[in-house]
């Protein structure tokens, strides 16, 4: 007996868990090739425009991370057109947050649908067998009443009905690992987004104070008091987590 005279012993709700598990596989694809760090976080330009901010090059670095558009080009670039028009850190850091949420949503994006697959698999497997259980035992009663029943038609059917859940788990195990995988993938990035937007933050405070320094007291009035709220959280919108 081949793979595909099993498949097809397996019943209807084999194809339900195929097509689940070609969806996983799909999804997990799409993420695979969205999650690349040269997408979301990509090192070498985070330290060409670093480099750029510290040469006070800032409205050239803008115009660069409007053309790269990656995850962190994004929020940087929301970073450089606040400070562009003089505002404090707290505004700073709020125009990151705005679009640090959106690409953090991005980033989720379907990969909660590799988990669900993961979830479900194994759940169609037990309702197949559970089916084919009810099948075997009427058959079975109906074979006894005849005087025809043998271990053997018993056993057979059991077998046969063992079949779903055996090819739900053979599905739910590497979708789950691939979820557990592509979460830790994603986190990773989004930290990395944080440590580098928060880093072009700094500089970017550190040279307004300067500017406020050269410039005296009258510049105080271009900006809004000091005293206004900063807000809270991380620069993507999500709780900072309480250990590594």
């Amino acid at each position: 007996m081949n793979l595909v005279e099993i498949f097809e012993q397996g019943g209807p709700l084999m194809w339900v868990i195929l097509v689940t598990s070609v969806i996983g596989a799909a999804v997990f694809l799409e993420r695979l090739f969205t999650l690349q760090r040269a997408k979301v976080v990509p090192k070498p330009f985070v330290d060409r425009i670093r480099m750029m901010v510290v040469k006070g090059q800032t409205k050239e670095a803008r115009l660069l991370c409007e053309e790269n558009g990656s995850s962190i080009a994004l929020m940087i670039a929301a970073a450089l057109r606040t400070h562009g028009r003089g505002r404090i850190r707290a505004d700073i850091k709020e125009a990151v947050d705005e679009v640090g949420a959106r690409e953090v949503a991005h980033l989720d994006k379907n990969v909660e649908i590799v988990g669900t697959v993961a979830s479900v698999s194994p759940l169609l497997g037990l309702l197949g067998t559970v089916v084919g259980m009810i099948q075997v035992f009427k058959r079975f009663v109906g074979a006894y009443e005849s005087g025809q029943a043998t271990p053997d038609v018993f056993a057979q059917g059991i077998w046969t009905a063992l079949i779903t859940t055996a090819y739900g788990l053979m599905v739910a195990i590497p979708m789950l690992i691939l979820y557990k995988w592509l979460q830790g993938r994603n986190d990773r990035l989004i930290v990395e987004m944080e440590e580098d937007a928060m880093g072009i933050v700094d500089l970017l405070d550190e040279q307004l104070s300067v500017t406020r320094e050269q410039a005296g007291p009258q510049s105080t009035s271009a900006v809004r008091p000091p005293n206004e709220s900063s807000g809270a959280g991380s620069v993507t919108g999500r709780a900072e987590p309480e250990s590594a």
